[in-house]
């Protein structure tokens, strides 16, 4: 123990030398604590203020038809800020019930000087701190205004959780880490386009690759002083056929890793994408299937994408304080939710699972509290909320997930979704249990989601309370043993509550899948790892499609010896 003690305390001295030496930091606190002070001899001071700084290195190539299309570098600084008028039981942050423009949060995404010019940053600070100020006024009233004619709040909990003010340290960025190998990477990914060229049927495709060095700052009147880095490295890979009835089918595939060098190698990525041509080509004559209820096995990948939109954003506990969402688990606590071999918590602590590296991860979330592994569901029983710091009943201090893209306003959102089971079972144990049921329910085929490319859900009172997963790869397995047939044209959709509980068994194997989550407070990235799913029952619908005709003209072929 004495050991551990005192690496520790030589960790936290190298924190705070290094500390001293950011220039960025320095100015940032010396700004906010110079407008707060100022702000206070006003009557309606803030009792809060917060400055999130993101500097952000990005390199983007894409490539089309084994050449380059886009090529781009840029250096980019965000400024956010957070000012909170009132107190912590009630601000300018409290729901306005009625307003349902208030789903989204409202975004002011400001460009401050990459380049260090103290004076520069000070008056982007000074300018955006009285704008913020300002607003947070305006908002403050109208929240007094709307507690007068409204009925109470069934959530009577707090506004703004009381954290522990942190202090942490990262080294600035390396030169290498900010200088990204354009040359080397054109090249492979003229490569990993080309393949697309050899089948006619492929009328677009791209093979991307973005790499970012984010270096997110925040600090806050309360005394937290944060600097964290994060590298992202993301290849993307998809082409889109058209069939004669119009429809339009993509199909991709993605790697991630923190740094280049650990993605697969340039031959594994070519061999991958060639597969992927080929189950293009076959798309463009699939048969369209017809609205389905019964049961489906959700493969591994398939099933991340379905509880990160089925379930994930439905234990987001912020979504469950307001009055207008369907607040579908919040009175579940303590209760069977999923089978009772089902385990699943988020943890942003982890930058790997099964070797592989994960997109949700990070120390600090975006309001300077530490990230921590929650347990959401153990042994089938819901145990617990992601939480920001929007106290909910029950539930009064965050755990580290609030989360935002750059000029938006803090909500909670998922980090690393992580789905296990204590009974798994074999792929061909699973399809036995397929068609068991579908013989039990005199049905001659189900299906088998292979590939989806994301979803939507909504969890508001004011509409369905339902989700919508896009299926990309899905085939229909019959019960006479007929070889699997591919299909095309779905959506698999539902409703929470009832899809949950047709949930019957799981796979021996996670899949991890890796992508970017979409809500209130922007874009942020987030993992889902899971074993595949045998579900007794799913809804499938036909997907919207385009009413164009294909095309008239034959598409230019390399092998074409006219031209």
């Amino acid at each position: 123990m004495r050991k551990i003690l005192i690496i520790c305390t030589i960790i936290f001295l190298s924190f705070q030398i290094a500390f001293t030496q950011d220039k960025l930091n320095n100015v940032l606190s010396e700004e906010l604590n110079r407008n707060m002070t100022e702000l206070k001899k006003h009557e309606n001071a803030p009792y809060f203020i917060s400055y999130r700084v993101k500097d952000v290195y990005k390199a983007n190539i894409t490539a089309e038809f084994g050449a380059i299309s886009k090529k781009e570098e840029n250096n980019t600084r965000y400024l956010t800020i957070d000012v909170r008028v009132g107190d912590y039981k009630l601000d300018n942050t409290h729901e306005i019930r009625g307003d349902y423009g208030e789903y989204f949060s409202s975004s002011s995404k400001i460009k401050i000087p990459y380049e260090f010019e103290k004076d520069a940053i000070q008056q982007a600070l000074w300018r955006e701190t009285d704008n913020a100020y300002k607003n947070a006024m305006d908002k403050y009233n109208k929240v007094k205004a709307n507690i007068a004619v409204k009925v109470d709040k069934e959530d009577q909990s707090d506004d703004f959780s009381k954290e522990k003010p942190e202090k942490y340290f990262e080294k600035e960025f390396t030169e290498e880490q900010l200088n990204f190998d354009f040359k080397t990477w054109q090249e492979r990914l003229k490569k990993f386009s080309a393949p697309f060229l050899d089948e006619p049927a492929i009328i677009s495709c791209s093979a991307s690759m973005t790499y970012k060095a984010e270096r997110k700052y925040f600090v806050s009147t309360e005394g937290a002083e944060i600097a964290q880095n994060m590298t992202f490295t993301r290849i993307y890979v998809n082409g889109r056929v058209k069939a004669d009835d119009g429809m339009i089918m993509p199909l991709g595939k993605s790697y991630f890793a923190y740094d280049p060098k650990d993605l697969p190698s340039e031959e594994q990525i070519i061999k991958d994408i060639k597969k992927l041509v080929k189950k293009l080509t076959m798309l463009k004559d699939a048969p369209v299937v017809e609205p389905y209820q019964g049961p489906a096995i959700l493969s591994a990948e398939a099933s991340g994408v379905f509880f990160h939109e089925i379930f994930g954003h439905r234990v987001e506990g912020q979504r469950l304080k307001k009055e207008s969402d369907g607040q579908t688990f919040k009175k579940k606590v303590g209760k069977l939710v999923l089978p009772e071999e089902f385990n699943v918590y988020f943890d942003p602590t982890i930058r790997e699972y099964e070797k592989q590296n994960l997109n949700g991860s990070y120390i600090f979330d975006d309001q300077g509290v530490r990230g921590k592994k929650v347990e959401i569901v153990n042994n089938g029983i819901l145990k617990g909320f992601l939480m920001s710091r929007s106290p909910i009943e029950n539930f009064y201090n965050s755990n580290g997930h609030g989360r935002a893209e750059e000029g938006k306003q803090i909500v909670t959102r998922q980090s690393n979704l992580i789905v296990e089971t204590k009974k798994p079972y074999t792929e061909d144990e699973l399809r036995k249990m397929l068609i068991e049921e579908l013989k039990t329910q005199g049905l001659k085929y189900g299906y088998l989601f292979t590939e989806v490319t994301g979803g939507f859900t909504m969890t508001g009172r004011f509409i369905p309370n339902s989700f919508n997963v896009t299926p990309t790869e899905v085939y229909k397995i019959y019960t006479d043993g007929s070889p699997d047939e591919l299909v095309r044209g779905v959506d698999l959709v539902g409703t929470p509550l009832a899809m949950f509980s047709e949930i019957a068994a799981a796979g021996n194997k996670s899949k991890i899948f890796t992508g970017t989550c979409g809500a209130e407070s922007g874009r942020v990235p987030v993992t889902g790892v899971s074993p595949s799913l045998f579900v007794k029952k799913i809804e499938m619908q036909k997907k919207s499609k385009s009413q164009d005709k294909p095309a008239i003209l034959t598409r230019p072929d390399k092998n074409n010896k006219n031209l």
